[in-house]
């Protein structure tokens, strides 16, 4: 794909972070405590002053503030309570689109399908006053219509094809295009490797960006279009932009670091997600008071990643103890589990420590875990390979055996996402075992097909990258093998989709070097020493990358 000179307009400088409050307040002086959350231009049949707080609703709604956002809208049936499309973005705020693409655990419970259909309800009673205002309830209601018989990825394909209605019936709205393109958002399959439902919401986006470039959703829904290995450059401009645009939002000042991580820019993904967690922090205090916020744990899950890249341990454990301080959240939703097992998994499998891998459990033993099975599988994955690595056979054995179980029950339950991704840890898993037992033909037969498997689909958007690349773990297990050639190919490989990591990066030194090419393996100590140069904690990996790369500190 050739890069759209339209984006670019998105290359905004970013001079520094900050996190307002949603709290609106009446009497503020100092303008650093302005809410800030972009430029949405919505009109709608209300009156004028319910019209601007409907204007603000939705602009949290373009940066997933979802519970902001179906107070905020509430809000605006209050102030005008003959304002039909308030209920409608009550109906959008408990409907959400991406986070539920190829993840069953994340479509709207029950309890919110219920809230968003009664709001439909409300807003076909109170009639609205436009053609263009129909048209938006009826794209909304058709993914609510239904829903104790038709699955979610069906009521979202239908709310897709209700919205590309709207924006064919009224193409001077940019709200229809912007909203159009987050519905395709919601329905691409993960494994068509064409990306051809993302660049269509890329290129409608595109087409609105010249006359909206603070809009908060042209910028977010660009990232999401192009959260892909093979795309990524194409949304930097949109990642150093977003935050910007948006700083009120936690999500916008996370959102960024969806980009920086595909690209390796772990300085940037760093500062992005302290940003974000420290948002998130302040809004869940005003809202949640002694509560965790999803959104945080959401933003230390990415920013545990590019500490451990970087060789910044101390701060890593940091991230590490703060999630084993959690306790209660404000919403045990999936982004709050999956961060709540990885980062725990994480620490101890990036850094090799098999014993406190194979030693872990889930945690809060109060968050619902039974419903966050793929979460549960990460702490399950992690015990196994630490089992396995750290001679603790019997506990990676155990580990498996719950693995293939959660596998299998994702598959009944038509997870097929999850329950692939599943699939592919327990035969790394089982791989290694194998290996521990001495059937090395049969750990590399393991490894090599969850590599493959692995490599025939994309990372989900809850998670900077797999726990562990299966493609790395088959650099590793070659090397263990004596097969350094071959060892340097998979780490290549595996490099290809999830560069600058800190592992790869010395698997393929090691590999080198082991296989003879001098010069290769200086490479890539060098490049990682390069990495490190903010490197925290005792990491003897770092100090071997150094010395082998001829740089001091």
């Amino acid at each position: 794909m050739k890069k759209n000179p339209k984006i670019l307009l998105l290359a905004l400088p970013i001079l520094g972070f900050a996190c307002r409050t949603f709290a609106q307040e009446e009497h503020r002086h100092d303008p650093a405590e302005v809410e800030k959350l972009g430029t949405v231009h919505f009109p709608v049949s209300c009156t004028a002053g319910a019209t601007a707080k409907f204007e603000r609703a939705v602009a949290l709604l373009h940066s997933f503030a979802y519970e902001q956002a179906e107070e905020a809208f509430r809000g605006v049936a209050a102030a005008d309570p003959s304002c039909a499309m308030a209920h409608w973005g009550v109906a959008m705020s408990l409907f959400h689109p991406i986070w539920a693409a190829a993840n069953p655990a994340a479509a709207p419970t029950p309890a919110q399908v219920a809230r968003g259909s009664d709001a439909v309800e409300k807003a076909k009673a109170l009639g609205v006053r436009s053609e263009r205002e129909q048209d938006y309830v009826d794209a909304v209601s058709a993914y609510y219509r239904e829903a104790g018989q038709r699955p979610h990825p069906a009521r979202a394909l239908s709310f897709a094809e209700g919205m590309e209605r709207v924006a064919q019936r009224h193409p001077e709205d940019q709200e229809a295009t912007i909203f159009y393109a987050l519905a395709l958002l919601g329905t691409p399959s993960p494994t068509d490797r064409t990306y051809a439902v993302q660049r269509r919401a890329a290129e409608l986006l595109n087409r609105v960006l010249p006359q909206a470039p603070d809009h908060p959703g042209v910028a977010h829904y660009l990232i999401h279009s192009f959260d892909y290995p093979a795309l990524a450059e194409l949304a930097l401009p949109a990642a150093r932009a977003y935050a910007k645009i948006a700083p009120s939002a936690p999500h916008a000042l996370h959102m960024p670091s969806h980009i920086f991580t595909r690209l390796a820019l772990w300085d940037e993904s760093i500062g992005s997600n302290l940003a974000s967690a420290e948002c998130a922090r302040r809004v869940a205090a005003t809202a949640h008071p002694g509560a965790t916020s999803f959104d945080e744990l959401h933003a230390l899950d990415y920013l545990e990643y590019a500490y451990l890249q970087t060789g910044r341990d101390e701060e890593a454990k940091g991230v590490r103890d703060a999630i084993d301080r959690v306790d209660t959240l404000d919403e045990p939703q999936f982004a709050a589990a999956y961060a709540l097992a990885a980062v725990p998994a994480r620490y101890a499998l990036e850094r090799r420590d098999w014993i406190a891998a194979a030693g872990l459990a889930l945690h809060p033993p109060s968050f619902p875990w039974a419903r966050f099975l793929n979460a549960e599988a990460i702490t399950q994955f992690a015990r196994a390979v630490g089992g396995a690595r750290g001679g603790r056979l019997s506990t990676a054995r155990e580990a498996l055996v719950r693995l293939k179980a959660i596998q299998q029950q994702l598959a009944e339950k038509k997870d097929d996402y999850w329950a692939g991704q599943v699939e592919i840890q327990s035969r790394a898993s089982e791989a290694w075992v194998a290996q521990a037992e001495g059937r090395k033909a049969e750990a590399l037969s393991l490894m090599a097909s969850a590599a493959d498997l692995e490599d025939a689909t994309d990372k989900h958007p809850v998670t900077p990258g797999v726990v562990l690349p299966a493609r790395e773990m088959l650099g590793d297990l070659l090397l263990e093998q004596g097969v350094p050639k071959e060892a340097l190919v998979a780490y290549q490989g595996s490099m290809r989709i999830a560069p600058g990591r800190f592992n790869g990066l010395l698997g393929a030194a090691r590999a080198a070097r082991d296989a003879g090419a001098a010069e290769t393996a200086r490479d890539y100590f060098n490049r990682l020493a390069t990495l490190c140069l903010k490197a925290s904690g005792s990491r003897k990996e770092v100090a071997e990358a150094r010395a082998a790369a001829h740089l001091t500190r």
